[in-house]
Protein backbone atom coordinates (compact mmCIF):
# COMPACT_ATOMS: atom_id res chain seq x y z
CA UNK A 1 0.00 0.00 0.00
CA UNK A 2 1.20 3.49 -0.85
CA UNK A 3 3.00 5.24 1.78
CA UNK A 4 1.45 8.64 0.13
CA UNK A 5 -2.27 6.39 2.19
CA UNK A 6 -0.48 7.93 5.75
CA UNK A 7 -0.68 11.79 5.11
CA UNK A 8 -3.37 14.12 6.25
CA UNK A 9 -2.86 15.50 2.83
CA UNK A 10 -1.50 15.48 -0.58
CA UNK A 11 -0.17 17.46 -3.19
CA UNK A 12 -1.83 16.90 -6.72
CA UNK A 13 1.22 15.02 -7.64
CA UNK A 14 0.70 12.70 -5.54
CA UNK A 15 -3.41 12.41 -6.00
CA UNK A 16 -1.76 11.85 -9.81
CA UNK A 17 0.55 8.78 -8.56
CA UNK A 18 -1.84 7.68 -6.12
CA UNK A 19 -4.79 7.31 -9.12
CA UNK A 20 -2.12 5.54 -11.04
CA UNK A 21 -1.42 3.27 -8.22
CA UNK A 22 -4.84 2.31 -7.22
CA UNK A 23 -5.25 1.79 -11.23
CA UNK A 24 -2.29 -0.55 -10.88
CA UNK A 25 -4.30 -2.46 -7.81
CA UNK A 26 -1.34 -0.92 -5.34
CA UNK A 27 -3.59 1.56 -3.56
CA UNK A 28 -6.80 1.47 -2.03
CA UNK A 29 -9.20 4.69 -1.57
CA UNK A 30 -12.36 6.55 -2.16
CA UNK A 31 -11.65 10.26 -4.08
CA UNK A 32 -14.75 12.33 -3.36
CA UNK A 33 -15.14 15.61 -4.87
CA UNK A 34 -16.91 18.09 -2.48
CA UNK A 35 -17.86 20.74 -4.83
CA UNK A 36 -21.22 21.72 -6.21
CA UNK A 37 -22.80 19.96 -9.19
CA UNK A 38 -22.12 22.97 -11.80
CA UNK A 39 -18.75 22.79 -10.75
CA UNK A 40 -18.29 19.19 -11.07
CA UNK A 41 -19.62 19.64 -14.50
CA UNK A 42 -17.58 22.14 -15.99
CA UNK A 43 -14.93 19.42 -15.03
CA UNK A 44 -13.74 17.20 -12.34
CA UNK A 45 -10.64 15.06 -11.78
CA UNK A 46 -11.00 11.70 -14.22
CA UNK A 47 -10.72 9.07 -10.60
CA UNK A 48 -13.60 10.73 -8.56
CA UNK A 49 -15.70 8.24 -7.49
CA UNK A 50 -18.01 10.18 -6.05
CA UNK A 51 -19.85 13.95 -5.52
CA UNK A 52 -20.96 14.65 -2.36
CA UNK A 53 -21.44 19.12 -2.72
CA UNK A 54 -20.56 20.58 0.90
CA UNK A 55 -23.98 22.59 0.43
CA UNK A 56 -25.63 19.01 1.30
CA UNK A 57 -23.45 17.87 3.85
CA UNK A 58 -26.02 17.17 6.53
CA UNK A 59 -27.51 15.21 4.31
CA UNK A 60 -24.79 12.90 3.33
CA UNK A 61 -22.11 13.24 6.22
CA UNK A 62 -23.23 10.33 8.27
CA UNK A 63 -24.48 7.96 6.40
CA UNK A 64 -20.84 8.45 4.40
CA UNK A 65 -19.44 8.31 7.97
CA UNK A 66 -21.13 4.76 9.00
CA UNK A 67 -20.33 3.38 5.47
CA UNK A 68 -16.91 4.91 4.84
CA UNK A 69 -15.68 4.86 8.40
CA UNK A 70 -12.98 2.17 8.42
CA UNK A 71 -11.88 3.19 4.74
CA UNK A 72 -9.22 5.56 3.23
CA UNK A 73 -11.16 8.35 2.13
CA UNK A 74 -9.10 11.76 -0.07
CA UNK A 75 -11.27 14.94 -0.04
CA UNK A 76 -10.93 17.02 -3.04
CA UNK A 77 -12.61 20.62 -3.91
CA UNK A 78 -11.43 24.02 -6.31
CA UNK A 79 -8.29 25.05 -4.00
CA UNK A 80 -8.53 22.73 -0.76
CA UNK A 81 -10.86 25.04 1.71
CA UNK A 82 -14.07 23.16 1.50
CA UNK A 83 -11.83 19.96 1.10
CA UNK A 84 -9.99 20.86 4.07
CA UNK A 85 -13.24 21.44 6.21
CA UNK A 86 -15.06 18.15 5.12
CA UNK A 87 -11.99 16.31 6.73
CA UNK A 88 -11.65 18.22 9.81
CA UNK A 89 -15.65 17.26 10.64
CA UNK A 90 -15.48 13.84 9.80
CA UNK A 91 -11.34 13.79 11.86
CA UNK A 92 -12.82 15.12 14.63
CA UNK A 93 -15.71 12.47 14.70
CA UNK A 94 -12.92 9.40 14.93
CA UNK A 95 -12.78 8.71 11.23
CA UNK A 96 -8.75 7.99 11.19
CA UNK A 97 -7.69 7.82 6.85
CA UNK A 98 -9.63 11.15 5.52
CA UNK A 99 -7.04 12.86 3.33
CA UNK A 100 -7.44 16.25 1.65
CA UNK A 101 -6.17 17.22 -1.70
CA UNK A 102 -3.92 20.33 -0.94
CA UNK A 103 -4.62 23.26 -3.75
CA UNK A 104 -7.66 21.30 -5.23
CA UNK A 105 -8.54 21.30 -9.03
CA UNK A 106 -7.50 24.69 -9.71
CA UNK A 107 -3.26 22.83 -8.89
CA UNK A 108 -4.23 19.66 -10.74
CA UNK A 109 -2.33 18.48 -13.90
CA UNK A 110 -3.42 15.36 -14.19
CA UNK A 111 -6.63 14.16 -16.66
CA UNK A 112 -9.64 16.16 -16.55
CA UNK A 113 -13.28 14.67 -17.33
CA UNK A 114 -16.27 17.04 -17.98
Amino acid sequence: MSELLNKSFVTSNELETLLKERAEGKADFILVDVREQMEYDMGHIKGVDMLKPTSSFQSWGQSFFDENRDKTVIFTCRTDARSGSVQRVFQQNGMKNVINHSGGIVSYRGEIEK
